[in-house]
Parts: structure tokens; sequence; C-alpha cells
């Protein structure tokens, strides 16, 4: 007798990302160069999150467009008015992210 396997075989489990209030790992270290930004950014504020809410938002930007968090909209997240390059509505703008900060202007 087998415990801890499924009871049928069926492959038919779809993917599909976490709800709001849900952080998955990052097994891939998709996020991993923002998510050492911002905690070292915390570190050297005192572990104040107000001076680090820029990069907070490029963190969940990309967790966002890999799909490790749903989408939401900047103003639900508190982060509306955040940075230089601040978008409105969704949170994504998958022709803009980079990992690496190269640009030709």
């Amino acid at each position: 007798m087998s415990f801890g396997g499924p009871p049928s075989n069926n492959s038919g489990f779809k993917v599909t990302p976490p709800d709001r209030g849900s952080f998955p790992l990052d097994h891939y270290a998709e996020c991993k160069e923002q998510m050492m930004l911002y905690v070292n950014c915390l570190k050297n504020n005192s572990s104040t999150s107000t001076a680090c809410r820029d990069i907070s938002k490029e963190y969940l930007n990309c967790r966002m467009n890999r799909g490790l968090m749903q989408l939401e909209d900047w103003e639900s997240l508190g982060l509306a008015n955040v940075g230089r390059d601040a978008s409105s509505g969704k949170g994504i703008n998958k022709n803009s992210i980079s990992t690496n900060s190269t640009s030709n202007a």
C-alpha cells in the first residue's frame, strides 16, 4: 500500500499565478537582483522602507512580469506615485523590463 501519491494519474494540473497575499519562492532567482537591492536598501536605511519604495516597485514589477504574483494596480499596492518612470494602470510593462541597466540614451 502506498501513501503520499496522488489518487490518480491525471495530468490536468494547471499553473496559475498566486492570489494576492501569496508570495511563492522565486525558485529560478528571476528577481534576485531586485530583491538584493531592496534588502541592501533596508539595511542602509535602518529598515525604513520609505527610502526604498522605488526599489520595492521594481521588485514587485519583476515578480508580476514573471507570473510570481498576481497583476495589481500600482495604486492598490500604494506605489502609484513612486519612481521616475512610474506607469499608470497595471503594474506590468513587459516591453520595458530588463534585468541589466543598459540604455541607449
